[in-house]
């Protein structure tokens, strides 16, 4: 308890009634949860099994196991505490409770990608459609489950094109996952809560596995995480809960950062404390944060503070178009590195939208600057990758007419749009599965003798690799499939060397994965081959960021920036239809681009950089610009503005690039770090 100050030791001993920590940026929020979780285990003798912490991403669980390890050293945490994703702990439920729920063991999750390509085939075969509208409706299905609206509760008004669409196939896309022995994303929350809501013999059963429940980053639980906390919360006396309203950003996939103050009238003798110290930022950087927020309207007031000292002022860069912007910006990049001799890393660059990474990009590598950017496709999406896991899933699940139908040409077999429908449609009549159909007499009569081989030998194999998996090891499995199809060969086939050893790689690093998860120590025994399976298509697939080669200027938007810190940050493009954005300025979401603004702000560590320009190149066309109206809600005595003004934009352009050069003449003398 030594390391925490007041109101963080509060947080961490209190006892006797629900308690909402309100956490400004940077105040030390993990802190206070892992240490309570220490203080629960340690003190309180509270048995490790009715601790359960939830957070949103694999990487915050992580770090939390990590640094609860480090206080207990030599204590067996094998059997608790339980810290995971919200999906992770409805994929618990799930997995006990799934029969219940109506689905049978080993069933499969879909990813956004596959439900895309289901959605886009249920508005084709029945309404119409395109893939762009498809994914509008997926989307709008997602945020219904999120809001827990079942397809006959939902309302549609006359003329909504989207409304009807989804009106049209919700219904079917939740048989059709059935009939798969399927669940997306949202079903991993909203099937465990209809079935707690439903069963008060079960719910009691899991509010003893959360005797003590600590919730992260409340402020962005959508309706049914929220459901959910309320149901295993029970009477509250064990629920600590972490947020900040002023950081609630994600209000477009679902997030009601009102939950917070829901939570005093669910729980009227509701604690509340407030983490307002920063140890991440200078008194500048908090001052001007702080001012900026105020003009949102706030259900909690908190003033953020450091002993870190007043810091440098906030500077703005103004630049006449987007190229000389990225100049500026990788300019004043080069000078502090060369000043300070800081490491590339110590660098972010923020914006509002990818578009605007472009000329960054351009400017990095022409300066010969090494640099990432954060949100680029995950690993989980590689089409190698992609492959590999419908294969597993299958051997997995039977079942799963997704998985089936993206690798029943990978490698190819020859089976054209033809022999898809006639499959379909067999396995329609049959009530079978696609995988069963393949070895039906009579669909394999349809098919040319080459064809019926081929798809006779895929069943076979698939079924006989399947219950070795499920039943042996699925490691073992996998190897044998990858050899019965050839991958590696199929891959050299259709790619260049280079390639296809990098994309085989990729397939190896995740025959490794699923041999270390396989191995790693479980409550329950070995995991089963479906448990593997979910397990590694629920990994965060942002944690796939290599920080092991991380002196790299990190390029991402402010949104991906949440949870970061970094000694320099640059915000760009802070101007109107930027930041804020033209679609949330016409739909009156002032304060949650404001918000945004706040958490990209709140990111810096001693020095903060904004810029704009004057105008920019839409369409062919130079249009003007107009600043953020965000920079004049700033205390001016905080603001160092830009004192280059050049009248002529071509002459600003050029100073900017001969100052480039000279930087980096002047850094490549002396050596770089």
């Amino acid at each position: 308890m030594s390391g925490l100050n007041p109101p963080q030791r509060q947080a961490v001993t209190h006892r006797g009634s629900p308690l909402l920590v309100l956490a400004g940026a940077g105040s030390g929020k993990t802190r206070v949860i892992t240490h309570r979780i220490a203080w629960l285990m340690d003190e309180r003798a509270v048995t490790p099994a009715g601790i359960c912490a939830v957070t949103f991403t694999n990487k915050a669980a992580r770090e939390m196991a990590e640094r609860i390890r480090a206080m207990l050293p030599g204590r067996d945490l094998s059997g608790g505490p339980s810290i995971s994703t919200f999906h992770a702990l409805g994929m618990k439920i799930l997995r006990k409770e799934g029969q219940c729920a109506g689905l049978r063991p080993g069933f499969s999750i879909l990813d956004p990608r596959d439900i895309q390509g289901v959605v886009h085939e249920l508005l084709r075969a029945g309404h119409g459609g395109d893939a762009a509208l498809a994914e509008r409706v997926a989307w709008r299905i997602s945020d219904l489950k999120n809001a827990g609206i079942a397809p006959n509760a939902l309302e549609v008004e006359a003329g909504d094109v989207l409304g009807n669409a989804v009106a049209a196939v919700y219904s079917e896309y939740q048989r059709y996952l059935r009939a798969c022995n399927a669940v997306d994303l949202d079903d991993l929350l909203l099937l465990p809560v209809t079935l707690l809501e439903g069963d008060a013999e079960r719910l009691h059963h899991w509010q003893l596995h959360t005797r003590h429940l600590l919730v992260d980053e409340y402020q962005d639980t959508n309706d049914v995480q929220y459901r959910l906390v309320r149901l295993l919360a029970g009477d509250g006396r064990g629920l600590v809960v972490v947020g900040d309203d002023d950081q609630s950003i994600y209000a477009w996939r679902g997030a009601r950062p009102q939950n917070l103050t829901r939570l005093s009238r669910d729980f009227p003798d509701l604690t509340l404390v407030k983490l307002e110290q920063n140890y991440r930022s200078s008194g500048r950087i908090l001052g001007v944060a702080n001012h900026l927020i105020r003009h949102n309207p706030r259900a909690f007031e908190k003033n953020l503070w450091s002993a870190l000292g007043h810091g440098d002022p906030i500077r703005v860069m103004v630049a006449d178009g987007e190229r000389q912007e990225a100049e500026k910006v990788v300019s004043a990049i080069m000078r502090r590195q060369f000043q300070s001799r800081c490491r590339y890393g110590d660098f972010a660059v923020l914006y509002r939208g990818n578009h605007q990474c472009r000329e960054l990009e351009i400017q990095l590598r022409e300066m010969r600057i090494p640099y990432r950017v954060s949100g680029n496709a995950s690993f989980f999406d590689r089409g190698e990758v992609r492959d590999i896991m419908a294969y597993l899933r299958l051997l997995a699940n039977p079942s799963d007419d997704s998985a089936l139908l993206r690798i029943i040409n990978t490698p190819r077999r020859g089976i054209g749009a033809t022999s898809l429908e006639r499959l379909a449609a067999s396995a329609r009549s049959r009530g079978a599965s696609l995988l069963d159909t393949l070895g039906d007499a009579g669909f394999q009569s349809t098919l040319r003798p080459r064809q019926a081989e081929a798809l006779a030998a895929l069943s076979t194999r698939l079924g006989e690799l399947g219950t070795k998996a499920r039943e042996g090891d699925p490691v073992e499995a996998l190897e044998s499939l990858l050899e019965f199809i050839d991958y590696r060969r199929w891959l050299r086939e259709n790619h260049d060397k280079a390639v296809a050893e990098r994309r085989w790689d990729n397939v190896r690093l995740l025959v490794g994965w699923l041999e270390a998860a396989a191995r790693a120590p479980s409550d329950g025994g070995p995991r089963s081959l479906p448990e593997l399976v979910s397990d590694l298509l629920l990994n965060d697939l942002a944690d796939e960021d290599d920080r092991s080669d991380d002196n790299k200027v990190s390029l991402m938007t402010l949104h991906a920036a949440k949870g970061l810190e970094f000694p320099h940050v640059f915000i760009v493009g802070v101007e109107e239809d930027i930041l804020p954005h033209r679609v949330s300025v016409d739909n009156g979401d002032i304060d949650e681009e404001r918000r945004l603004f706040y958490v990209g702000i709140t990111r810096a560590m001693r020095t903060l950089t904004l810029s704009h320009c004057r105008r920019r190149k839409r369409f062919g066309d130079w249009l003007p610009c107009e600043p953020s109206r965000f920079l004049a809600e700033l205390p001016a005595e905080d603001l160092a503005w830009d004192a280059d003004q050049a009248a002529d934009p071509e002459q600003a352009i050029a100073t900017g690039r001969a100052h480039l050069a000279a930087i980096r003449a002047m850094r490549e003398g002396r050596g770089a770090t």
